[in-house]
């Protein structure tokens, strides 16, 4: 199967394109009229992306902002013909990408990242670079498993290997661009940008961001990494240092505009991390204020919350997903389990439990080298489950499942309304602040000096200064 992604991803073919349409209103710089058959594959692809990346992000002042900054791309571009689209997708992943046909697409996870539009610039123009350079049509798309996933749901679950894999995990093990065209995407990109008048030395800037970025994460484990930016493109210490070697062909450091001001004056208020629809992770905990319910996994483990499931992985390959069922209020839990959708369920397991006043039940089941645990919760006319799985030989499955299970509970009214969203909000430096006494005004976010460095682009050892503008994270 040919892959018409142009940009540094491709999306495989299970993603239900029936319950997703095309956006009718993204950020739109001039229309997509010229090569109609590009645009075409494209179309076909973007409800995927939409699928895949939590829909369209919908803010005018932003999208204004990300609109002017492909404006004064596209009027330098190799390829002064092509036309281009571009949506905002609200996604927390730090990612971007195009297809052929002229769609671009940005996550508002890079725009919280990114610190001016010059950087913006930079990583939008590479990715127009594998639109101009044709490399999306020379490359087929690689279908690559994710062997834990295919194990965890599909031993227990029987559902389709494609959606195994979105279950377990929501990892889509996406093809990439080889070595050769992300260092010449590079080059069109940095020149692109800096005949725009932007700082060309933002694209070496800003790779480094992203590997700071990804650093942050895999300790954290905050996002699915494999949605990241950073999981599809080549990124070396050698690459940063090819993006300076181009950049100086416009001259020295300082070169060029940066917008910094406008930038940060269009991502205030910008939704930061998970969505209200999808529910919140704050820590090692899940809460759902939509659902009224809430569960804690150990603190070792790493919380992925996906369009398409809840899921946690941990230290011996342990994997814990959280999904919920509609079911009959006559049907009682322990016949529910019995009903045929748990594979190698060991029926004589089967028992009742009350957790935290909500009527439960839990069994356990084993099938090819892996043992499961299934607990399933009863809350109004919904019922939750949790399924944990871990290879045979792991001993401790029993104690991380009853942990989980026991910290289920329906979150009160209070304690639902007090659940906010979280936002990037940009506040001036004030005589006596530091990036001590600023990071701490965040919330809601785990390693907070760490992340105030992160987003601002601050070495270890920067500091702040009065009048500087700088971003945290709030529910204000």
């Amino acid at each position: 199967m040919i892959a018409f992604l142009a940009g540094c991803e491709s999306f495989p073919s299970s993603v239900e394109e029936s319950n997703f349409q095309p956006s009718d209103k993204p950020v739109t710089v001039d229309t997509v009229t010229r090569n109609d058959r590009l645009a075409e594959l494209a179309r076909a692809q973007h409800p995927r992306i939409l699928a895949t990346y939590g829909g369209e992000y919908s803010d005018p002042k932003l999208e204004r902002m990300v609109a002017k900054v492909v404006g004064s791309l596209t009027t330098v571009s190799n390829n002064p013909t092509q036309t281009y689209r571009i949506t905002i997708l609200n996604s927390p992943n730090v990612n971007a990408f195009a297809l052929p046909g002229g769609y671009l697409y940005v996550t508002r996870g890079l725009l919280a990242l990114a610190n001016d539009s010059a950087e913006l610039a930079a990583v939008i123009a590479h990715e127009m670079g594998h639109v101009t350079a044709n490399h999306g049509l020379a490359r087929q798309q690689k279908e690559a498993e994710e062997v834990l996933a295919t194990k965890v749901v599909g031993e227990v679950l029987g559902e389709t290997p494609t959606a195994k894999v979105a279950l377990i995990r929501g990892k889509l093990r996406l093809a990439q661009f080889s070595r050769n065209q992300e260092l010449e995407a590079d080059a069109i990109g940095i020149k692109t940008s800096g005949l725009a008048g932007y700082d060309p030395y933002a694209a070496a800037r800003f790779l480094q961001s992203m590997a700071d970025y990804s650093n942050f994460r895999s300790i954290s484990g905050a996002t699915d990494p494999s949605l990241d930016f950073l999981a599809s493109h080549p990124n070396a210490p050698q690459r940063i240092e090819l993006a300076r070697m181009h950049a100086r062909q416009f001259g020295q450091p300082g070169t060029g505009a940066t917008e910094r001001d406008s930038f940060l004056a269009g991502i205030d208020g910008l939704l930061f991390g998970d969505t209200p629809e999808e529910g919140y992770v704050r820590g090692s905990t899940f809460l759902h204020p939509g659902l009224g319910i809430s569960f804690s996994v150990p603190t070792n483990f790493v919380i992925d919350n996906t369009a398409a499931a809840v899921t946690a992985t941990g230290p011996g390959d342990v994997a814990i997903r959280f999904d919920g069922v509609t079911l009959d209020r006559k049907v009682s839990l322990p016949d529910y389990i019995r009903s045929g959708w748990v594979t190698g369920l060991d029926a004589a397991s089967v028992r009742s439990e009350t957790i935290n006043g909500n009527e439960a039940a839990i069994a356990s089941a084993r099938a090819e080298g892996w043992q499961f645990d299934i607990t399933v919760i009863r809350v109004g006319g919904q019922v939750y489950r949790l399924l944990t799985a871990a290879p045979v030989a792991n001993t401790t499955i029993n104690v991380i499942a009853r942990s989980v299970g026991g910290s289920f509970k329906a979150l009160s009214a209070s304690e639902k309304a007090a659940l906010k969203p979280l936002h990037v909000r940009v506040i001036t430096v004030k005589a006596g602040d530091t990036v001590g006494t600023l990071s701490a005004k965040m919330v809601g976010v785990d390693r907070k000096l760490d992340l105030f460095r992160l987003l601002n682009a601050l070495s270890p050892v920067a500091s702040v200064s009065a009048g500087d503008k700088v971003k945290i994270i709030t529910d204000q």
